[in-house]
């Protein structure tokens, strides 16, 4: 098998093993849309990249983080419904990342390749930051997973229980920032959310714990990643939506079961 195969396999598992836990929260809580928000903001921590000269997935990591910040502190200010602040940053992030790159002088970018990813251009040093980065959001989530599980069912009751609520929350966007900005060579910022999203949403078919669904969620990812490559392989299809579309298939056909078919929940 090519080396770059080789490459794309590992990076698209790890991602997918990362993106399974976090997605299973996202589908939750409801939180597609700040998903979005917070993958169009990864397009201005690439003209920053460029700009200062510095690693491209720690200005995206930077950008990202900051923007989960300022949605925290926005959201506490009740100014706006959050769905209308969700909807005026994602564009505004896109936006001013777009003019961004477009002013930057001497410098040639492929949009397409961050817009909708290039697997398959993945590089051994992508995987330090895939694996590197997705131990420590595996490892935090999982001292969080009680809390954030309390939080998820009902805030207030959790913060009766002693769960420090704001700063749960707070970490989830930020795990959730860190996710998008390693993901994003995956599958490029418009179809990030997707691969949280779909595979989470499928688990969802099957599992009769959260616990299980996390692990579905993952292993359906997984298994999406596989065949998005291999689709790639054969039919020369860009790599990152066509494991958009693997799992896009792979929800179709769960859904599509009886419910008599599935195991016992």
């Amino acid at each position: 098998m090519a080396e770059f195969l080789i490459l794309a396999l590992a990076g698209g598992l790890g991602i997918a093993a990362l993106a399974g836990p976090l997605g299973a929260f996202v589908v939750w809580r409801r939180m597609a849309y700040f998903g979005d928000t917070l993958a169009h903001s990864a397009l201005m921590g690439i003209a920053l990249g460029f700009l200062f000269d510095i690693n491209l997935n720690l200005a995206v990591v930077a950008c990202c983080v900051l923007l989960a910040i300022m949605l925290v502190s926005l959201q506490r200010q009740h100014l706006v419904a959050t769905d209308t602040l969700l909807g005026i940053m994602a564009h505004s992030a896109l936006s001013l990342g777009l003019v961004a790159v477009a002013l930057l002088d001497n410098v040639r970018i492929d949009l397409m390749e961050y817009l909708f990813g290039d697997l398959l251009a993945i590089a051994p040093a992508d995987l330090y930051w895939i694996y590197g980065g997705g131990a420590l959001v595996l490892l935090l989530l999982w001292r969080l997973w009680n809390p954030l599980l309390a939080l998820t069912i009902n805030e207030e009751l959790a913060q009766v229980e002693g769960v420090p609520v704001a700063r749960t929350r707070l970490a989830l966007m930020l795990l959730i920032a860190v996710v998008i900005a390693v993901a994003m060579k995956l599958v490029g910022i418009l179809l990030i959310t997707s691969l949280l999203i779909i595979p989470a949403a499928s688990a969802r078919r099957l599992a009769s714990t959260p616990e299980q669904m996390a692990v579905f969620a993952s292993l359906l990812g997984m298994l999406a990643v596989v065949g998005g490559i291999s689709a790639s392989w054969f039919w020369d299809t860009p790599a990152g939506p066509s494991v958009v579309v693997t799992a896009l298939v792979e929800f179709l056909l769960l859904y599509s079961l009886p419910a008599r078919a599935l195991p016992a929940r």
